[in-house]
């Protein structure tokens, strides 16, 4: 998983985003956007819209956020453009529309699919960090206080690569900045108010773009929630890891009443914890590779085939662990399996969640690991935790409640059992901010592509016509690997972070 891991570090090592708090004023209509088809993908239109790199003093330079546009099927029915976030933090908008992602043809005829690059990421004026300290060795879960002030300095180093080689954008990239962008596009994009889909970390884009231009929207469709009120560190990788073990016991649940499953009529549980442990001995090896597994490369391994879900091919990968065999060609480990070790830059400026020492962060371990014996703890929310550990600047968009004034009623959706963004979150953010809050009680993260038809046809009826489901609609799950599972629907992001 070293190599993997290294690899990953490396595709993503310019796409990190957030920065500052923001005072200015809203934006104005007269930024227009320059289509021209996309050199990589002709059918869509390719622009961008110029911002201010701090909004709170607009003339210290510029920044570009990129855009891509697909066109409404039917231009007669057609009611404006839907901006769409894919979440990360890091995702790019551009390439998932570029490259197929869509929500159903029933919005794809009415509306505009723009995706959009957040400030700092991908086609946008871009984040710039060092390589060398990106990829410099580092210890992932600290063994002693020694060791916690080793990845305190690395996230240390890191932290000012990004500032020294990106220059003011590094400070400057926090989400009520790119909320702020948000209405510049909106504006440029020739609609009265907005209309969005944000999945995901999305979702804390839309939140705060509801909070800044109540009076702006139109529509907004917050799918699977980030719950910024999570005040405290252990609160937020608690939450986190119980997600992540309730949807291990749904998978194990699975299992046993799924013949075609590789572990069928064994004890999911027992074998993963005989993984774990020898993972923690140094003795688990990929079978393909060769290269150790730690019990944090296991579990961000579970974890990720929770998105999904893919059940099926979790149960092939544990089973080629325990049989130390090579897994089948449908069962190879992918390299985008997710280690999420570089998104500081991002979320350090969102989130305030300190660890004051080697002590504190092993007494959260240890209680992570006792409620959750199968995953041991969510690998996302230790990623978040201690990539923050050291980082050179503080919080300047921190945690609060979601208080929303003067806004029209916004849809939230999420999966009951969501490895990513807990249930939990969005009946919090829905509850705080009065929206109303659809929930499908099947498994993975991004409710809205889980093949359930009773989801898209209430968010449809909503993105067309405003119209909610009654408070409390709750969408039975799709078994996964079944035949309704399969059918075609709205292509999903490839989001594999928040």
């Amino acid at each position: 998983m070293a190599e993997v891991r290294k690899r990953l570090l490396t595709a993503v090592a310019a796409a990190a985003v957030l920065g500052s708090l923001l005072t200015a004023a809203p934006a104005s209509a007269a930024e227009t956007v320059d289509w021209k088809p996309c050199a990589d993908a002709p059918e869509i239109d390719c622009g961008a819209v110029t911002v201010p790199i701090d909004w709170a003093h607009p003339d210290r330079g510029t920044t570009t956020v990129a855009l891509a546009r697909r066109k409404a099927t039917d231009p007669q029915a057609r009611i404006g453009s839907i901006l769409m976030d894919p979440g990360g933090p890091g995702g790019s908008g551009v390439d998932e529309v570029k490259y197929g992602w869509t929500l159903s043809p029933e919005i794809t005829k009415r509306f505009d699919t723009v995706g959009f690059d957040p400030r700092g990421v991908g086609a946008s004026t871009q984040i710039k960090c060092g390589l060398d300290e990106l990829i410099a060795d580092h210890p992932v879960v600290p063994r002693n206080q020694a060791e916690f002030e080793q990845l305190a300095q690395y996230n240390r180093k890191l932290g000012e690569s990004c500032a020294r080689l990106t220059g003011p954008l590094a400070r400057f990239g926090d989400t009520k900045s790119v909320a702020r962008d948000m209405d510049v596009i909106r504006a440029a994009l020739g609609d009265r108010k907005l209309t969005y889909y944000g999945v995901s970390y999305g979702t804390l884009m839309g939140q705060q773009y509801a909070e800044l231009f109540p009076d702006k929207i139109r529509a907004l469709v917050l799918d699977s929630n980030m719950d910024h009120s999570q005040f405290t560190t252990w609160g937020f990788l608690n939450s986190e890891t119980q997600s992540v073990q309730a949807e291990f016991g749904e998978f194990a649940a699975w299992c046993g009443r799924t013949p075609s499953c590789a572990l069928h009529g064994q004890d999911v549980s027992k074998l993963t914890r005989a993984l774990q442990n020898k993972a923690a001995r140094g003795e688990l090896k990929d079978p393909e590779s060769g290269e150790p597994i730690t019990p944090l490369d296991l579990a961000s391994i579970i974890r990720a085939h929770f998105y999904g879900p893919d059940w099926d091919l979790l149960a092939k990968t544990l089973k080629s662990f325990a049989d130390g065999t090579k897994p089948a060609a449908s069962a190879k480990l992918k390299d985008d399996i997710p280690v999420n070790t570089v998104f500081q830059s991002v979320f350090c400026d969102d989130w305030r969640l300190p660890v004051h020492n080697f002590a504190e962060l092993e007494t959260y371990r240890r209680a992570a690991a006792a409620f959750a014996p199968d995953v041991k703890v969510s690998s996302l929310g230790w990623a978040a935790i201690t990539g923050c550990i050291g980082w050179p600047s503080q919080a300047d968009n921190p945690q609060h409640p979601l208080r929303l004034h003067g806004a029209p009623p916004l849809l939230m959706l999420s999966s009951k059992h969501d490895p990513a963004t807990p249930y939990a979150w969005s009946r919090a953010a829905a509850r705080q901010s009065g929206s109303t809050l659809l929930t499908y009680d099947g498994w993975g993260h991004g409710a809205y592509f889980k093949k359930s038809q009773c989801v898209v046809t209430a968010t449809d009826d909503y993105l067309i016509t405003g119209k909610l489901p009654a408070e409390g609609t709750h969408c039975a799950a799709v078994e996964p690997g079944t035949a309704q599972a399969r059918v075609a629907g709205p292509k999903p992001p490839s989001t594999t972070g928040f």
